[in-house]
């Protein structure tokens, strides 16, 4: 779908576009086959995609997989692409906020490829939504905001380093693909734009209890960036069991939790659930 086609249609629908949606459409076929590429897709695939918005991701996905749910807010788009890919067999069409309905309809989605442009308002939590629970699809590769991306894959003692960094990575291999210039976009964001692909580990790095623990580890370590992380652990477990599991993942008593790498925090969570 090229540009002046996008622009024809929202006038003659008189569709007027939402900035709080986050409704800015990728248009560019070089940027979207870039994006098919990466996402590796084969006709045995089962892709899931969030804001399909016009559809013109949604028309490479389903020509290159077995299946496509596309989940899409806007009634006048849901409405829209139900008309221009009536012909589709292989797509299903879902009107629904995208993040309640993956948050209460709880499914194991580890069979699917998560690939979408993103609406940058609920991307970030999309995406923990989705990764959470060890059930997050084998492969994500989305377009999001820079800013979202590099937190993705921040290092530890960064500034891009926190919590967004720690949910993502205990179940997946972060990296950012390339950068999408914000003139391939309808209309273009204020914002700059990157394609980040999240590939899930072979191997869980914790289950069960520890897993449990490290989601309150991280979360309540980075809840005040300024402070010690051991005082704030306090207010869940007692000190000599924090104080164990800190020298059993060499963590200085004194350190901030932006300093401390996903490896310690593992190591953490597994003495963590350990009797004091």
């Amino acid at each position: 779908m090229k540009l002046t086609e996008m622009r024809q249609i929202l006038q003659d629908r008189g569709i007027q576009l939402t900035k709080s949606l986050g409704q800015n459409f990728l248009h560019d076929e070089n940027q979207l086959k870039r994006i098919v590429e990466h996402a590796k897709l084969t006709h045995d695939d089962q892709v899931l995609e969030v804001g399909p918005g016009m559809g013109p991701l949604t028309e490479w996905l389903v020509a290159y997989s077995a299946h496509v749910t596309a989940i899409e807010l806007d009634l006048r788009l849901v409405e829209f692409l139900r008309e221009r890919l009536v012909a589709v067999k292989n797509l299903t069409l879902i009107h629904a906020d995208a993040l309640h309905y993956i948050k209460s309809h709880p499914r194991d989605w580890s069979s699917f490829k998560l690939v979408a442009n993103l609406p940058y308002s609920v991307a970030s939590p999309l995406l923990v939504e989705l990764a959470q629970g060890g059930r997050g699809p084998s492969t994500m590769v989305a377009t999001l905001q820079l800013e979202v991306a590099r937190r993705a894959v921040a290092r530890p003692g960064t500034d891009d380093y926190g919590l967004l960094t720690l949910l993502l990575q205990l179940d997946y291999r972060a990296r950012i693909a390339f950068r999408i210039p914000s003139g391939c976009f309808f209309p273009s964001p204020d914002v700059e734009s990157a394609v980040l692909i999240l590939e899930k580990r072979p191997t869980p790095l914790l289950t069960g209890p520890p897993r449990a623990a490290y989601t309150q580890l991280v979360r309540l370590g980075l809840s005040q960036r300024r402070k010690m992380m051991v005082k704030l652990l306090k207010q869940r477990w007692p000190e000599p069991l924090i104080h164990a599991a800190c020298a059993a993942a060499k963590v200085p008593i004194d350190i901030r939790a932006e300093q401390v790498s996903l490896e310690q925090f593992v190591e953490m969570a597994q003495h963590l659930v350990q009797d004091p």
